[in-house]
């Protein structure tokens, strides 16, 4: 099922739009819980097969924070936001004012593991809502969840159904600025992992036949 074959500059700049208008809405709630500005932008919007995923998210061995949620409804499939650990301490110092957070305590701490749940929450919802809002399908999330692990071990889990009948996933990259930190261009990146029979639902809904 290769529709990336048929899938045009056209289409990816309709992804790209769909990527910046979850990414406003998302950085609009974080500033707000955040109590400082926070930037999103998406630079770059392109399909990928499963090895260059992996690269992208920086390796196997990578250790990231994971927002992954499946997606029910008229299409379905497997959502994923990865970014730094760096990116979402930081997030989380922010939101709990405590300034030594570091994820390697994070078992002694309930109030930095709900925080990083509420940003998964924000993140996940907004992106899921400008897509089915932009391609007019009913669309559901399931509870998001929350990992921080080795990348490899992340995307491996959201393969399972994907790997038996393709081999594509489109990639939304995301640069978040959060002004209280003073961070510039920290990446992160929203994975968009239709199931086989879904890639033909979501391509005609952007006009591909």
């Amino acid at each position: 099922m290769s529709y990336e074959e048929e899938i045009t500059e056209y289409h990816l700049d309709i992804l790209k739009e769909i990527g910046n208008i979850g990414a406003g809405n998302a950085a609009t709630a974080l500033s707000s819980l955040l109590g400082n500005k926070v930037d999103m932008a998406v630079p770059h919007v392109k399909v990928v097969s499963f090895d260059e995923m992996m690269d992208i998210a920086g390796g196997p061995d990578n250790v990231v924070v994971s927002v992954f949620l499946r997606i029910e409804g008229e299409m379905t499939g497997s959502m994923f936001f990865i970014l730094s650990t760096h990116q979402a301490e930081s997030f989380i110092r922010t939101l709990t004012k405590n300034r030594s957070f570091k994820f390697e305590d994070i078992a002694g701490s309930e109030i930095g593991l709900s925080a990083l749940q509420e940003m998964g929450n924000i993140l996940s919802g907004s992106y899921l809502s400008s897509l089915s809002d932009f391609t007019h399908l009913n669309l559901y999330p399931t509870v998001p969840a929350i990992a921080i692990d080795m990348a490899g071990a992340i995307i491996s889990f959201g393969l399972v159904e994907l790997s038996q009948a393709g081999d594509k996933v489109i990639v939304i990259d995301t640069e978040l600025t959060d002004e209280g930190e003073k961070q510039k261009g920290a990446n992160g990146q929203f994975f968009l992992l239709p199931d086989p029979e879904s890639f033909k639902v979501l391509f005609r809904s952007l006009g591909v036949d």
